[in-house]
């Protein structure tokens, strides 16, 4: 059975298209009262009563979503794209996020429609679907099924899977190898904290280090939550599932870099042990840190992880981060929150962010908030002193543990869906991982 071919319309050009059709056609389309109004599905069979050919309408012919509905939308099949004039890769990726279903604990809905690729595309689509539905899959699993050990598990299996080595440390260990805010800050778990270490290539190649926030769960610790607040807290390991899914992606395509990725994977928790408003730790760096609020951990797991990245002086360093409220109200839910020590860095990932329909948006390391910063006993205090300009100030607290001539790329991102839509179920979402793989991709392209 051959592919069942779709085609998308805007109303300009669909009563163009509809002119050079058979009077069968035309009889058909006219009866249902189709226009391909953005939005609209029409099913058209051919004159034995079977399925032909599927009409779309859109409000544009290049919006990288115009497919995310589909594969749960259209009758169990095979179906093809064959537009010359539309972006392929666009609409497949499209396509195959449209088909994630999160089935660990609830069985799939529906069974998809499945999508014919052309052969010069379908091993990159494929790599960024898969890698993506990854992120998504870690980040929808409950902190009960993925706490540090579990994150740490599924760290060691896809090293395993590519080849890459893999080594943590744990509890204890932190201490006795200098990493205090790892330790302090997941000490009240009875899931101990650890650092994440997984490393991949060959080591003559251009190093890219990835360090991602892996904070299984956040109660905010004895600065806790409200429960609204706390609801979507396995998410606070975002960070984490992201670089692990761009390790996926430059794995699985086997790009020439020396990579490695440093995870904190701790819980926020609150126990007897719990570190405390007021305290002050001494970072891996030396700087010491006094804590202003429990709940700005995440800023502390990462000085510690950007600490030792930088300390064999990466080609380019990215941290990933779900780390602040306050670049949600910046930027909002679909847009990811950049900064960047690097104007030529920061325009490149701002450009393959448009070109690849990832929306990213650069915020600025302005050192003029640096004081907000400031404690009278302590080199650094972890929360500035009002809720101004939050994600630009827990910036430049993760800009003191990064020296200026290393190339850095901070995330502060969402990672969740709050409502469903074409391609963007409700739940964990993977951002910017696009944008960024194609700016490695390019510039380290596989032999």
């Amino acid at each position: 059975m051959k592919a069942i071919p779709i085609l998308f319309f805007t109303l300009e050009n669909f009563s163009s298209w509809l002119k050079e059709q058979n009077d069968f056609i035309k009889h058909w389309i006219h009866s249902i009262g189709f226009v391909a109004e953005p939005g609209s599905t029409v099913l058209l069979p051919d004159k034995n009563g079977k399925l032909s050919q599927v009409l779309c309408g859109v409000s544009d012919l290049h919006h990288f979503w115009n497919a995310g509905h589909l594969p749960g939308l259209l009758p169990e099949g095979e179906y093809v794209f064959n537009q010359d004039h539309l972006n392929e890769e666009d609409l497949a990726i499209a396509w195959g996020l449209g088909s994630y279903q999160f089935t660990r604990y609830k069985k799939a809905s529906r069974s998809m429609a499945t999508l014919f690729l052309s052969k010069k595309n379908r091993e990159r689509v494929s790599n960024i679907i898969d890698s993506m539905g990854y992120v998504r899959d870690l980040i929808n699993t409950p902190t009960d099924d993925m706490g540090p050990s579990e994150l740490a598990k599924e760290a060691e299996k896809l090293a395993k899977q590519y080849g890459a080595t893999f080594k943590q440390m744990i509890g204890e260990q932190l201490l006795k190898n200098n990493f205090p805010c790892i330790y302090t800050v997941g000490r009240a778990s009875d899931d101990l904290p650890r650092l994440l270490d997984l490393r991949w290539g060959n080591v003559k190649h251009p190093k890219i280090t990835l360090v991602g926030k892996g904070v299984c769960f956040d109660t905010g610790g004895l600065d806790i939550k409200p429960s609204s607040s706390m609801l979507l807290m396995k998410k606070d390991m975002a960070g984490a599932a992201h670089v692990l899914g761009l390790a996926r992606m430059i794995m699985q395509a086997d790009l020439p870099v020396n990579l490695r990725v440093l995870i904190p994977a701790v819980e926020n928790a609150i126990s007897g042990n719990a570190y405390r408003p007021g305290d002050v730790i001494t970072s891996r760096k030396g700087l010491t840190i006094e804590i202003g609020n429990t709940d700005a951990e995440g800023r502390l797991v990462l000085a510690d992880a950007l600490c030792e990245a930088v300390s064999e002086k990466p080609d380019l360093l990215i941290d990933i981060s779900t780390l602040t409220g306050a670049a949600r109200i910046a930027v909002g839910t679909d847009i990811s929150a950049m900064f960047c020590n690097q104007d030529t860095l920061a325009d490149a990932v701002m450009q393959y962010g448009m070109q690849t329909s990832d929306p990213i948006w650069r915020l600025p390391l302005f050192s003029g908030y640096r004081e907000a910063l400031n404690s009278p006993i302590a080199d650094i205090n972890n929360a500035g002193a009002d809720s101004y300009a939050g994600a630009i100030t827990a910036a430049l607290f993760l800009k003191e543990f990064v020296p200026d001539d290393i190339p850095w790329l901070h995330f502060d991102m969402m990672a969740w869906n709050l409502k469903s839509r074409p391609g963007r179920p409700q739940g964990g979402e993977a951002m910017a991982l696009r944008a960024l793989f194609a700016l490695i991709a390019e510039k380290y392209p596989a032999k």
